[in-house]
């Protein structure tokens, strides 16, 4: 019998960070003491959370976004910037008391590729309470999937998880930047979708190819995540999910401008995949297609492909789209 595949769009809520990004292009980094010229400056709205937001609102998810800016004006610009994606903006909070999260990134620009540096500041990311989010004990239950990541306090995605946990909606964590995670916090988490970095500080294996992916991804699972995302940059991605484990190859770009957001890119659109209940090959398959487009573009949210971008490129790839449809409709 064929699958039943639902006629609604997801409805996602992503709890999570806002940060604005201070981008400088160089040919070179700069050693320790050593001053370089830079070819190119902008700034860009970005933050783990918002990037994965909008994303998912971009491939057609009705998406709501909780967080915390300052009352300035990179506050206000990256407000905009998540409601002219089509994401509900009604739960992002404002404070007086510290200024919105920046990102300091540095790229260095050689020809067909380019690798970063990011030093963040948290500001309003970092004060977020717990009272803040208490309506979402209750209002939780109305969302197919919640998103977290780690560069908000870590008590609020520990409550948020077990909020979702116990309303039996699924959580996916993005656990970066990389921290030590409570035993508690993984029973909760029916995702995580760490990189090979993030993977080895959770289990103390280095990944380095599939086998030893296997092996963290098992780790992880033992300790009660049921599903483990584990991304791997070119070498693609792998899934440890249901006793099966399976490798989608990286969809190569042939123009890598800016690695910047690619993670969001891909984790946000195995997300909106996942809760229309396509199969995890072909879920990984749409995640590293919008990977894919991102890495093509300056920026974090400006390089976030849209769905009709992603759907081509997979239908150039010779891939099916139709299990896609629900996420045009209006």
């Amino acid at each position: 019998m064929a699958q039943m595949l639902p006629q609604q769009k997801p409805k996602i809520l992503v709890v999570g960070s806002f940060v604005m990004d201070l981008i400088v292009s160089t040919p070179r980094f700069p050693n320790a003491g050593e001053t370089v010229l830079g070819s190119n400056f902008t700034t860009a709205p970005g933050g783990k959370g918002a990037n994965q937001a909008v994303q998912a609102a971009r491939l057609g998810a009705d998406v709501t976004m909780l967080g915390k800016v300052g009352e300035d004006d990179f506050g206000r610009q990256m407000i905009q910037s998540i409601m002219a994606a089509g994401v509900s903006a009604q739960h992002v909070l404002q404070t007086k008391e510290v200024s919105s999260a920046i990102g300091n990134v540095q790229l260095e620009v050689k020809e067909h590729s380019s690798q970063n540096r990011i030093i963040v500041v948290s500001g309003a990311n970092d004060r977020i309470i717990p009272e803040d989010i208490h309506f979402l004990k209750e209002e939780i239950a109305q969302y197919d999937m919640v998103i977290l990541q780690l560069e908000i306090p870590m008590n609020i995605n520990e409550l948020v998880a077990q909020y979702a946990y116990d309303k039996s909606v699924p959580v996916m964590l993005n656990p970066a930047p990389s921290a030590s995670l409570k035993a508690s916090l993984l029973s909760y988490l029916t995702y995580i979708s760490p990189n090979e970095h993030e993977a080895a500080d959770l289990t103390g294996v280095t990944v380095v190819d599939e086998e030893s992916a296997r092996k963290a991804a098992s780790i992880l699972q033992d300790r009660g995540v049921e599903n483990v995302l584990i991304t791997r940059g070119e070498a693609g991605a792998v899934l440890a999910s249901n006793q099966r484990f399976i490798v989608s190859p990286c969809i190569k770009s042939e123009n890598v401008v800016d690695p910047t957001a690619a993670g969001d890119s891909f984790v946000s659109a195995f997300c909106t995949a996942t809760c229309l209940g396509i199969s995890p090959e072909k879920a990984l398959l749409f995640a590293n297609c919008a990977g894919s487009i991102t890495v093509s573009k300056m920026g974090a949210q400006p390089s976030l492909p849209t769905l009709e971008e992603v759907l081509s490129l997979m239908k150039n790839l010779g891939h099916d789209i139709k299990s896609f449809n629900v996420l045009r409709s209006n």
